[in-house]
């Protein structure tokens, strides 16, 4: 839309110049004519001043030089985008009227001041743009654009290149989520020996050549007088997949108050309460192509699954009963599948409970799409889950998220106090 604004403005001001070469055309015909020595007058001065205001924009557009310094390339939604630009005349002669613009995809970004610089001037300012939706966006090259006195040109000169901008969806603290423990001993407890390094230190062994410098017990050493390396063990607590549905004809609301915004928000909200568990995440959605994020753990996996989820949009025709049944080959006794979705469609409810019968532990978060907007009610899907024995979160317009998933915590403490009594 600004590519088209600025278009019609050009055509504007190449008409106002054809119209005005015009009337110097006619005033020297009729000048002629009559030998009215005023209209000779007239066609001088326009035949002046034309090249006159075209020469004088090149001038005032040459002889700049831009910095331009951003903070930062990745930010979380609702954190501000800042930058600084610094614009300098190296022309000993003023330049007048300078339109500076940073322009930018962002929605609610504005950047733009006019200015005048004097001789070898220097302007600068900073700007701050709350970043309300997450996504990719551009930002830049910066503009800067002179014109006439009279608006009949315009010269505008680019500097700096064209800069990605990654808005990470915001994802609110959980205190608690519950999910049913996977099949696996003690969930956590029985663990084995690994070369890899992970939070688990099983014990102290003497250092062998090739051990890793940083896998030294310094302490250890120092008492005993000889390198004694740490020996760590491998934690088989289950992977965690979220599962996200993408499938447009579910999605209600616009914007920030849409059901993809918050079902972003609570995959983002689940995988970093696990993720700060030292538990593996994977992730799995289906908009406008398939994307598979296998399990991992650790803050840089945490960040790509985040990558994954601002430029996720719910312009998938996948039905998640079909997601779920194409990637079950992924879920086994030792995994837990958590879906989040706003479908109101029976048939991924059924196809989640199958995948419960096979062994594999799972739960859904589902948003409720009747108060976001004009959707059918869930509680037939929500009855199904229930019956089908799926713990399920209900998230409504305007609910604390953190609230809202951390319900289950009850649930945990019943399902540790069982374990308790069954090894008493």
């Amino acid at each position: 839309m600004p590519d088209f604004r600025e278009a019609i403005a050009t055509v504007k001001r190449r008409h106002n110049v054809a119209i005005v070469s015009a009337v110097a055309v006619v005033c020297v015909v009729v000048g002629f004519a009559t030998g009215f020595w005023l209209l000779f007058r007239l066609a001088y001065v326009v035949a002046v001043a034309v090249p006159l205001a075209y020469f004088w924009t090149r001038a005032m557009a040459n002889g700049l030089e831009v910095e331009v310094h951003r903070t930062s390339q990745r930010v979380t939604q609702g954190q501000p985008l800042e930058g600084h630009l610094v614009i300098r005349s190296r022309s000993p002669l003023p330049k007048i009227w300078l339109e500076v613009k940073d322009p930018s995809s962002i929605p609610g970004h504005a950047s733009r001041r006019a200015m005048t610089l004097g001789w070898k001037g220097v302007e600068a300012w900073s700007y701050r743009t709350r970043t309300r939706v997450r996504g990719v966006y551009t930002l830049g090259p910066v503009r800067v654009t002179a014109g006439d006195p009279f608006g009949f040109f315009r010269v505008t000169r680019t500097f700096g290149d064209t800069t990605t901008i990654l808005v990470y969806p915001n994802a609110p603290d959980l205190p608690n989520f519950y999910i049913p423990p996977a099949n696996l001993p003690g969930e956590g407890r029985i663990r084995r020996r690994t070369h890899n390094v992970t939070p688990n230190v099983a014990g102290l062994r003497e250092y062998a050549p090739g051990d890793a410098y940083n896998r030294i017990h310094w302490p250890s050493t120092a008492r005993l007088g000889k390198p004694v390396v740490k020996q760590f063990e491998l934690d088989p607590a289950s992977d965690i997949w979220v599962v996200l549905d993408l499938e447009a004809r579910h999605h209600v609301g616009e914007g920030e108050d849409s059901t993809e915004e918050w079902a972003v928000a609570v995959c983002a909200s689940v995988a970093r309460y696990f993720i700060h568990q030292h538990r593996t995440v994977g992730m799995i959605s289906f908009g406008a192509s398939l994307r598979v994020d296998d399990p991992d753990r650790g803050q840089n996996h945490y960040t790509r699954l985040l990558e994954s989820l601002a430029i996720a949009r719910s312009v998938g025709d996948a039905p998640l009963s079909n997601l779920l049944l194409e990637e079950s080959r992924r879920f086994g006794r030792h995994t837990t599948v958590v879906v989040v979705t706003p479908s109101t469609d029976p048939k991924w409810a059924l196809t989640l409970v199958s995948l419960a019968t096979r062994g594999v532990k799972v739960a859904a978060v589902l948003l409720e799409a009747d108060t976001f907007g004009d959707a059918p009610s869930s509680i037939d899907v929500y009855g199904t889950l229930a019956a089908g024995g799926v713990y399920t979160y209900t998230v409504k317009y305007r609910d604390d998220l953190g609230r809202v998933l951390s319900a289950g915590a009850d649930h945990e403490r019943d399902d540790a106090a069982r374990v308790s009594r069954a090894e008493g």
